[in-house]
């Protein structure tokens, strides 16, 4: 039996709560979508005015980042390569995406999650994804200095 370690809506409620406040800072709006160990989404905030065509790209740089536990950007260039490029269907699923702005969560070395961003410059999304990324595991650390279990460390159900 194996037990697998992933984010929960806690953990999508922080990292969208600190992408939201500095987008908010900024006056840019945009589409901030969590997912867990999976890929599979468990918290999606659109904010008023952003594109409505971006919620399927966030929602596919996170699954993308969470299910092949690395950046979504890494994907892109990879497919994009002259001499090793690929056709990204070879993936067999088409929410994969080579866009960056889908970062993996980690945490002890595992991907615990991933968070995916659009709206903005590719740069941008995957600066604020960081963001949100640092806003967990700076709970993670309180709860853990406070003697709680923290939310990026709860098993799966």
């Amino acid at each position: 039996m194996r037990t697998q370690i992933t984010i929960d809506d806690g953990d999508a409620r922080i990292a969208i709560a600190a992408i939201h406040e500095e987008l908010v800072r900024r006056g840019k709006r945009a589409i901030i979508a969590v997912a867990d160990a999976h890929g599979e989404l468990i918290g999606l905030l659109r904010m008023t005015g952003a594109a409505l065509s971006s919620i399927g790209v966030a929602t596919n740089k996170a699954f993308t980042a969470a299910r092949l536990r690395r950046p979504s950007r890494t994907i892109g260039r990879n497919v994009r390569d002259a001499a090793k490029g690929f056709d990204i269907s070879y993936y067999g699923d088409p929410r994969y995406v080579g866009w960056a702005g889908g970062l993996p969560v980690v945490v002890d070395e595992i991907v615990v999650g991933a968070i995916g961003v659009s709206g903005l410059s590719e740069d941008e999304d995957e600066e604020l994804a960081a963001l949100g990324i640092a806003a967990i595991h700076a709970a993670d650390r309180a709860a853990n200095h406070a003697g709680r279990v923290a939310p990026a460390t709860k098993p799966a159900p």
